[in-house]
């Protein structure tokens, strides 16, 4: 049975979409692990209801069973105001029943981010998106400074996630070493989901 990382996101340009998905290439780079890919549903101003039913594009909706089966979790949001997005906020308010039966407890976890310029708060928010997920009890899977990645990128990438700077019209694409870090964390999760379920 392979080991199931769940990944999580939420995209407004398409971003946080597109990393998702080299995240998930990272996941799957590992033999015996495959890659969930799942999406929030956006909220309206009335925050009981759901935008729509079924997503346009993209991954399916994210479900209580997806998160039951998963051996790790990642979250990909969108910065707002150096926070997550209240899409990804709202998803994350919906999983007390998971903190208390303990679910999450002792799974590895990861976190992404875009924004459109070098210091939206990239680091704010993925620091904010890890703290819901260490109160689940899961083991935060940073990046580590011995992918020279981090030292030499320019644009997006931190030690507490992958990130990418999208620009002011959200018209960049995700660069090689954003890229790298993206496949980095998927790796990384998923070989410690291997370990701890030993």
């Amino acid at each position: 049975m392979s080991t199931q990382i769940l990944i999580v996101y939420d995209t407004n340009g398409g971003h946080t979409h597109d990393m998702a998905r080299k995240v998930a290439n990272g996941v799957d780079s590992i033999a015996g692990s495959e890659a969930l890919l799942r999406q929030v549903a956006k909220v309206t101003t009335n925050i009981s209801e759901h935008a729509e039913a079924v997503p346009d594009s993209g991954a399916p909706f994210v479900s209580k069973d997806d998160i039951d089966s998963c051996s790790g979790l990642i979250l990909g949001s969108p910065t707002h105001f150096g926070n997550m997005s209240a899409s990804m906020k709202y998803f994350i308010d919906q999983t007390t029943s998971h903190w208390l039966g303990g679910t999450l407890s002792g799974k590895p976890a990861g976190v992404f981010t875009s924004t459109g310029s070098q210091h939206g708060g990239q680091e704010a928010t993925l620091l904010t998106m890890m703290l819901p997920l260490m109160h689940h009890g899961m083991v935060i899977c940073g990046l580590p400074y011995t992918h020279p990645g981090l030292m030499q990128t320019e644009t997006g990438g931190t030690p507490y996630g992958p990130s990418h700077v999208a620009g002011e019209r959200n018209d960049k694409p995700i660069s090689t070493i954003e890229s790298e870090l993206c496949m980095l964390l998927g790796q990384r999760v998923a070989t410690f989901a291997q370990r701890l379920s030993q």
